[in-house]
């Protein structure tokens, strides 16, 4: 078994002013004693990084070294790996996309759950109830 995670529960675990912080932090320091392989995106890990070094949308915007180091600290777990597109990538996505309407902030979680899907990851803890309209991928919310 495999899992992923979305942007909001990295930055959750970044933001001190967020009332979920304690608990995305405890979840992604529990990842280390976890034994699943932790799948992870570029899209994921580099939208982590645009959102929490952004000054007007991160209420205490971390420098870029800090983020850099987060995400490094996550890549050194030994059960990560990051999962990329392949040749077979866009026919995914249009299977993913096909019976829904997908415009606007459903492209990326579009984009994720095709991605997870690719390689055969069935899983993502977020905060984000978008996944729920996406067969194939069941979502968690790690916070409830």
């Amino acid at each position: 078994m495999s899992y992923s995670v979305d942007v909001n529960v990295l930055l959750y675990a970044s933001d001190t002013a967020s009332p979920l912080h304690g608990a995305a932090k405890a979840f992604l320091e529990s990842r280390a004693l976890d034994t699943e392989l932790f799948c992870l995106t570029w899209p994921t890990l580099l939208g982590y990084v645009r959102i929490a070094t952004h000054p007007r949308i991160f209420v205490a915007p971390l420098s870029h070294d800090v983020a850099a180091g987060n995400v490094e600290a996550l890549l050194a777990l030994p059960t990560v790996r990051v999962v990329a597109e392949t040749e077979d990538f866009w026919n995914v996505y249009r299977d993913v996309t096909g019976s829904l309407t997908v415009r606007g902030n459903l492209v990326p979680d579009a984009h994720l759950t095709a991605l997870l899907r690719l390689h055969g990851v069935d899983r993502i803890y977020t905060n984000d109830r978008d996944f729920r309209k996406f067969d194939g991928i069941r979502s968690v919310n790690p916070f409830a």
